[in-house]
């Protein structure tokens, strides 16, 4: 469906309109993801710490190295990591070297989890299939150059920076 009979709504120029779906696109994609991580009670923040303590494993991380990688800067990494914590996916330590850094990684409990949850993601991703691989780097491209543009104009954005 297109977005204007989606949201119904007009648009001040093809700019206009490729910023709102490039948003309403992305919560559409998240909401997906939402529906599949509800069952297993964890939150897509949740999900992204997960699988960044796996691409780290067996190595231990402080909180700052999963904030760098984190997809939604926004997130409380501390606040994930305790809930995570709490439901035996992740454990943490003080850190060896700096009794004030946190230390991370994930469990095996939390490894199996993310097993379980691969072949939904995947299966959720198959609906992509319907664009071909070329078209999907094209748009991998302008959603690169769509960043690439805002830095340019405003320079390098520090995502933790929110006043909401």
């Amino acid at each position: 469906m297109k977005l204007e009979e989606e949201i119904k709504s007009r648009f001040d120029s093809e700019y206009h309109k490729m910023a709102v779906n490039i948003i309403y696109t992305q919560y559409f994609m998240q909401r997906k993801v939402h529906v599949i991580l509800k069952p297993f009670g964890i939150t897509k923040q949740q999900y992204n710490v997960l699988r960044i303590l796996r691409g780290q494993s067996p190595n231990k991380v402080n909180i700052s190295t999963i904030i760098e990688r984190m997809l939604d800067k926004m997130s409380n990494a501390s606040r994930l990591v305790n809930k995570l914590a709490e439901k035996g996916l992740v454990s943490k330590s003080t850190g060896s070297a700096d009794k004030r850094n946190t230390e991370v990684w994930i469990t095996k409990k939390g490894l199996k989890m993310l097993e379980e949850i691969k072949p939904l993601i995947l299966d959720h991703y198959k609906a992509l299939e319907g664009i071909s691989a070329e078209e999907a780097k094209v748009v991998n491209e302008i959603l690169d150059k769509v960043r690439e543009s805002y830095i340019a104009k405003d320079g390098p954005m520090d995502m933790t920076d929110f006043d909401d």
